[in-house]
């Protein structure tokens, strides 16, 4: 199996993560995620009204190894279907601040409970406009 990985390049702890949803709404998306949780917009492009051409909203922290990339196409609009389980989870190895969970809130954001017990015990559950699901830990987490 070696010799057939060879020439093909890597994928390891390093290799940057994009993780893709279609949105309703990006301007409300935008609002959570950016003025909601703080995370910067990466890059923005506005589509046009043909088929296959998509508004797009990338959002990230600068030293992440991973983005959000919401999408929108208008003359096709994709209708989000989040599960209660599809989540980001961000392990804050510490207290999850209540002016955090509140400027969520305040920013299109909706409070609930998990069915997974273990979230509502380690952390606080909140929706994104189009039900995608955030999970703030008050654990911490590494792989190594």
């Amino acid at each position: 199996m070696e010799r057939h990985m060879e020439g093909l390049m890597p994928v390891n702890g390093r290799s940057h993560i994009r993780i893709a949803r279609p949105s309703r709404n990006l301007a409300a998306a935008e609002r959570f995620w950016a003025e909601g949780l703080g995370l910067g917009v990466v890059w923005r492009a506005a589509g046009g009204p043909e088929p296959g051409e998509h508004d797009l909203l990338m959002l990230g922290w600068p030293d992440a190894e991973w983005h959000l990339e919401l999408v929108h196409e208008p003359a096709h609009p994709v209708e989000p279907r989040p599960t209660e389980e599809d989540l980001l989870v961000i392990y804050l190895d510490g207290p999850v601040p209540d002016d955090l969970v509140a400027r969520l809130e305040e920013h299109g954001g909706k409070r609930v409970p998990s069915p997974n017990p273990y979230w509502n015990e380690w952390g606080v559950t909140i929706e994104d406009p189009d039900g995608y699901r955030l999970v703030l830990c008050r654990r911490g987490w590494s792989n190594t």
